[in-house]
């Protein structure tokens, strides 16, 4: 009778170890982490079945795994396992490969998965918005730090809206959601609910189950209840829950106040009454709530940073793409702050250069989402409603 063979993917596996997994070696297949998982079903218990998959090197199997994404990262596993194999960050290293087999262009999920292609990442954005910088310092008679006819700085009078941010921006984000949506639609289409799901036969579709996981996983943040910090995590490091809850709150909030002056800038040119002059008065109540937006956005940051700081490296690791996103986000956030300290001090030169640097780092937030962390987020949601619609609940 003839045998089949598994044959392990030595580059997969290589993959896995250069995005946070090299501890996958240690596993001995004890099952500890499938036991310590409040999450874990037990129909599908993970994440033992993919580490098995790891340390085989099976990447079709784990492509087509939708527990993968399941996974809170909450380190349960991770600090009882009695081999430190670190399932936690195997599972989130899986992913991070898996991510540049997702989108489209793929030599951005390869600068994504390493630090070496930070450089690349920073100077695309640093040549365009220089160019544009360029162009209109040109406009302006040569004049790269120009004050407006009354004397205040303006940020317009180079980062021009209707020709400069609000095109480019509105091409990177929607250009993202566009990327993102078809990462969405290859991984329902790499899912085998066969495997990894009780097939209870396919219920509704899965605009009715958005409601639900949008309340639990996002809006309240219910799941990470069930998913407390491990015993050696949560000792002494702050609860996630708080940290990301605020954080998206934050996130909320600066989203409201863009889409308030996008519409104050151009409704206003049909509705005068609705107008919007920006930079706006500190007083001004849509500024009061940007600050509000701003100072919750640097709180989270410093809760989650904090965390991941005091994590015990034994039991937890941080990858490359575990400190980017949470760089990126205090990037722009700083240089979002700074550059409103600078404008109001009239100190018209580190102004201008912050402000630079905040569209650099704004467009990277966005432009990258597709490849980073914060594309979990998308695809989480995405697997969360894969399985309830076969009856998970």
């Amino acid at each position: 009778m003839a045998q089949s063979t598994l044959k392990p993917d030595l580059e997969f596996a290589r993959e896995l170890g250069e995005a946070g997994g090299e501890s996958l070696k240690k596993c001995f297949q004890c099952a500890t982490c499938s036991v310590a998982c409040p999450l874990s079903p037990a129909n599908a218990p993970y994440p033992r079945k993919e580490m098995v998959w790891a340390s085989w090197g099976l990447k079709e199997k784990l492509r087509g795994d939708v527990d993968l994404w399941l996974c809170h990262n909450c380190g349960n596993c991770s600090d009882l396992c009695p081999r430190g194999a670190k399932p936690a960050d195997v599972m989130a290293a899986a992913r991070n490969v898996l991510y540049k087999d997702l989108t489209a262009p793929a030599i951005v999920g390869k600068w994504m998965s390493k630090a070496s292609g930070l450089p690349i990442l920073f100077a695309i954005p640093a040549v365009l918005w220089l160019i544009v910088w360029w162009i209109r310092a040109g406009c302006n008679n040569g004049e790269w730090f120009p004050r407006a006819a009354d004397g205040r700085i303006v940020f317009g009078q180079i980062f021009y809206g209707d020709y400069t941010i609000d095109p480019i921006f509105m091409l990177t984000f929607f250009g993202a959601l566009f990327i993102l949506y078809l990462g969405v639609r290859k991984l329902w289409k790499m899912f085998q609910p066969d495997g990894t799901l009780m097939v209870i036969g396919k219920t509704k579709s899965w605009v009715f189950h958005l409601w639900d996981v949008l309340w639990e996983e996002v809006i309240t943040h219910r799941k990470f209840d069930e998913c407390e910090d491990g015993p050696v995590t949560g000792k002494n490091t702050p609860n996630r829950k708080y940290g990301h809850a605020i954080l998206f709150w934050s996130f909320a909030i600066l989203a409201c106040v863009t889409a308030i002056v996008a519409l104050g800038h151009w409704g206003g040119k049909i509705i005068p009454l609705i107008k919007i002059e920006t930079p706006m008065p500190l007083t001004f109540p849509v500024k009061i709530l940007a600050n509000i937006g701003a100072l919750l956005l640097l709180i989270g940051l410093a809760l989650l940073t904090a965390r991941r700081m005091r994590l015990n490296p034994a039991d937890h690791g941080s990858s490359f793409q575990d400190w980017y996103l949470l760089g990126i986000i205090w990037l722009v956030a700083v240089t979002g702050v700074l550059a409103q300290c600078f404008r109001l001090a009239d100190a018209i030169r580190p102004a201008f250069v912050i402000y630079y640097l905040h569209l650099v780092f704004v467009w990277m937030l966005f432009a990258y989402l597709p490849w980073s962390k914060l594309g979990h987020f998308v695809y989480r949601t995405a697997a969360l409603l894969y399985v309830r619609m076969y009856g998970r609940s």
